[in-house]
């Protein structure tokens, strides 16, 4: 783990108990500091408990012995209004902070010789993807890489820092409301678009949380910005002109006198004199679509900034194996594909996959989003049917009526199985796609648990099952 000091021998409330939590009051402890933890779900506590650390209800804690409160990120800071901890906190002026702001004050603490390259990376959609294959390329390059975040491990629980590590973090719009004073060495924003608009109180709000990736960075920094949507373009308009750092934009969509570009699956590299040919995308198996094309021009650019060759990073491009989640494939039944999208909690995700095939048998539903599908109406005509899961069920049906075959099934596995006999009965190549465009936690813990319940479905699926499986 990464100690965390700068509170030795004082008192630091935790609120929250998942992974990023207990990761954090963990490196609180190995650095000196005291902790009380609070979580109001009973799991939480219970986890806390398993591992002898220190429990105290906030509710009645006397706040004038806290030196800071670490909040998790799934706990409103803002809106749609700050949660009771932060009415607290505030009151007392006891300072709120997040598990990356422990890490960047960790690594500025350090002494130079010590202090670790830092990647970071945030945007509406990609963001695993591209952090995980950032990851891979520096690790097939020889560099002692950890990844984590919002990805993987909480970021406190990845091993310690020294010169030559790199850390690749991906950062939620959440986690970066929490963070003042993270400075990394590479930035990345791929991209904005509508989400989580009720906790940052509009578009506004969510834009600026983005933003605050870019908020510390300088000279010698590189800031990696896409520029296929009109926030990015501005953003990176208005940050080329502030000219404190090496900006690169990319693009999928458009050639560039300046940047990464990927056209048609080839990726360019126009950073020099001229644009360069660098990869054929095409090849790379776990890279499908203009929005991984996307993923790999950002990679790229990211791990140049870092000092990687041009031909290290298209060697690992080509080698990556692909994200749990996103797009994965985790079965066949006969001629039955079935498809993982859990990551897809929102409708550009799930467009993403849905684009990426002329006709599927589609599980979506969950806790919709502002706006719910109905931005995904031309890719309709694409589903041979649609199986509901969760508290969207009954809006996303109202959407699809009259625009295609809907079947409400209520949870995961009914709706795999379901989804299953209708596909297999048809005796042809199918695609069974779980894209749900929704978050999870009506039902699961997060989109992780989701896709790990698809695939337990699938792997219990050996012959068509009956049809009563859905309403």
């Amino acid at each position: 783990m990464i100690p965390v000091r700068g509170f030795e021998g004082r008192t630091v409330a935790v609120f929250g108990l998942a992974r990023t939590g207990l990761a954090a009051a963990r490196a609180l402890i190995a650095g000196g500091a005291k902790v009380a933890l609070w979580d109001e779900r009973p799991e939480g506590r219970a986890a806390a408990e398993a591992e002898g650390l220190p429990l105290v209800d906030l509710s009645t804690a006397d706040w004038s012995d806290f030196a800071a409160l670490m909040l998790s990120p799934g706990v409103p800071l803002t809106h749609p209004k700050p949660h009771w901890t932060v009415d607290r906190a505030k009151a007392e002026g006891v300072e709120i902070l997040g598990d990356i702001e422990l890490f960047a004050r960790a690594v500025n603490a350090a002494p130079e010789h010590k202090r670790p390259k830092v990647v970071a990376i945030t945007g509406t959609n990609g963001k695993s993807t591209t952090t995980a294959l950032i990851g891979h390329i520096c690790a097939s390059a020889g560099r002692d890489t950890r990844i984590g975040g919002n990805i993987g491990y909480g970021v406190l629980g990845l091993d310690d820092m020294h010169g030559g590590a790199v850390y690749v973090l991906e950062l939620s719009s959440y986690q970066l409301d929490l963070t003042s004073s993270l400075k990394p060495d590479v930035s990345v924003m791929l991209n904005i678009s509508p989400d989580h608009l009720d906790r940052h109180g509009g578009m506004e709000g969510y834009v600026a949380a983005k933003r605050r990736i870019l908020l510390n960075q300088g000279k010698g920094d590189t800031a990696v910005i896409g520029v296929d949507d009109p926030w990015g373009q501005r953003i990176c308009t208005e940050i080329t002109a502030a000219n404190r750092r090496t900006i690169v934009p990319i693009s999928a969509s458009k050639a560039m006198g300046r940047g990464v570009y990927a056209l048609q699956g080839l990726l360019y590299d126009a950073t020099g004199e001229r644009a360069t040919e660098v990869a054929d995308l095409l090849r790379a198996r776990s890279l499908p679509g203009r929005h991984n094309w996307q993923n790999a021009a950002a990679a790229y650019a990211a791990v140049r900034g870092l000092g990687i060759s041009p031909e290290e990073a298209a060697e690992g491009l080509m080698s990556f194996p692909g994200l749990a989640h996103r797009m994965e494939t985790v079965g066949q039944v006969g001629r039955v594909r079935f498809v993982n999208d859990s990551k897809a909690t929102n409708t550009d995700a799930a467009r993403q996959a849905m684009s990426s095939y002329p006709k599927f048998y589609w599980i979506a539903g969950g806790q919709p989003k502002t706006g719910g599908i109905e931005s995904l109406a031309d890719l309709f005509p694409r589903i041979e049917k649609a199986y509901l899961i969760g508290e969207a069920s009954e809006a996303f049906a109202e959407t699809l009526k009259g625009k295609a075959q809907v079947v409400e099934c209520g949870d995961l596995a009914s709706a795999t199985a379901r989804a299953y006999a209708d596909a297999a009965a048809k005796g042809q190549d199918a695609i069974v796609l779980l894209s749900p465009a929704c978050a999870s936690f009506d039902q699961f813990t997060d989109f992780e648990a989701r896709g790990e319940a698809f695939r337990a479905a699938v792997q219990g699926l050996s012959v068509p099952q009956p049809k009563g499986a859905c309403a």
